[in-house]
């Protein structure tokens, strides 16, 4: 363990980092599957054989003394809470955390294994004990998971925005090239050959104008590249459900690395505001500029906040809300993907609809500020 430092009560964990630099540990491997469609009870004893399968120190005990609940199904996981009562008569608690059915169309899983290695060991997420076939385990965080309005909390924002600064130092290997734009454009190729068995989602799909939306990702891709923003390893899904905090010890958590890639630190930032809206895009929540300066203060100076500098906070507004542009695309592409994979009863088409309105209602704003703030620092306005 490393050293810990304290922020108005948050723990911040900066441990096994130095230079951005952490080595990642160890984790078990095994080949079997999980069937998602059977029922919990259905489920158990083959969530059992895997743990057994998984931990060789486990592998002797009765089935009896495992216990398997329910955590959450999320918008593309499904979590289990396994307890284990160990001969020692002390009991261990995990997560088995399984991938939702066709979620490869959107998630590249082995960049999130070699992701999720690394980001552990610096101290983010639960920590990974095992991966198997279509899943992994974590060790189980003590903590409650954020809702939307606690984005909002002064105290939260300043500890997320740390947090997020020593996040944005972690090393992950391999290439280092922003993902975003690729991301994007291979989203859009999906999105725009799907077909639905349901004809009334057809029908509504047939209403979206791709040569619309491929004109608005180059205008906004050719927009934000004038920009110069920093290239950081990125986690691009950082809504109040993958944050998590400890009340007790005061100690918030990253989870869920499915959607990190190296990537622009404006969309990082920009694509956490959008969350505050929560999934039901409330976007009077957006935050506003005297809030986005108080997150701004804390992710640039984390130890002196009220040292940063006005131009510094004028440069990253305007970095951070163009780059909120780039996340409407993002997640309203995404959406229409889902409507046609997803398994889940969430209304992916209606959300693609909130997204994209959001996106229109919100470009000549952002798009003139950028235009503005790059003409009048001498970086070129561009024809974007």
């Amino acid at each position: 363990m490393g050293a810990k430092k304290i922020y108005n009560g948050f723990v911040g964990v900066v441990e096994a980092v130095e230079d951005g630099h952490s080595n990642a540990e160890p984790y078990q491997l095994s080949t079997l599957s999980v069937d998602l469609s059977l029922p919990l009870p259905a489920m158990t004893p083959r969530i059992i054989e895997l743990c057994k399968d998984l931990f060789k120190e486990w592998s002797e005990l009765d089935a009896s003394r495992f216990s398997v609940e329910t955590v959450s199904g999320g918008i593309t996981n499904q979590l289990l809470k396994v307890t284990v009562k160990e001969e020692s008569g002390t009991s261990v608690s995990v997560t088995v955390r399984l991938y939702g059915p066709n979620t490869d169309y959107v998630i590249n899983r082995d960049r999130e294994l070699q992701a999720i290695k690394y980001l552990s060991a610096a101290g983010f997420g639960a920590k990974l004990l095992g991966v198997f076939k279509n899943g992994m385990v974590q060790s189980f965080i003590h903590a409650r998971t954020l809702e939307p309005s606690d984005l909002r909390k002064p105290e939260l924002a300043a500890e997320i925005a740390k947090q997020l600064n020593k996040f944005h130092k972690v090393y992950i290997p391999g290439s280092n090239e922003p993902q975003l734009w690729n991301e994007v454009l291979k989203f859009y190729e999906k999105a725009s050959t799907l077909q639905f068995d349901d004809t009334g989602k057809q029908s509504i799909y047939d209403t979206i104008s791709f040569q619309e939306i491929h004109n608005e990702i180059l205008e906004i891709k050719e927009l934000t590249s004038l920009l110069n923003a920093p290239v950081v390893f990125a986690h691009n899904d950082l809504l109040s459900g993958n944050l998590m905090l400890n009340e007790e010890e005061g100690r918030l958590y990253f989870i869920d690395f499915e959607y990190g890639s190296y990537s622009y630190r404006g969309f990082d930032i920009g694509n956490h505001f959008n969350e505050y809206a929560g999934y039901d895009c409330d976007y009077s929540c957006y935050p506003s500029k005297e809030e986005q300066y108080h997150f701004f203060r804390h992710y640039l100076q984390p130890e002196k906040p009220d040292e940063v500098s006005q131009k510094d906070l004028e440069a990253l507004y305007v970095e951070s809300n163009t780059f909120m542009l780039a996340s409407h695309l993002y997640w309203a592409l995404w959406a229409l993907i889902q409507a046609r994979m997803s398994p889940i009863d969430f209304d992916y088409l209606s959300y693609f609809f909130l997204r994209y309105g959001e996106y229109k209602k919100q470009k000549e704003k952002y798009c003139s500020l950028a235009r503005s703030f790059l003409a009048g620092s001498g970086l070129g306005c561009g024809s974007a």
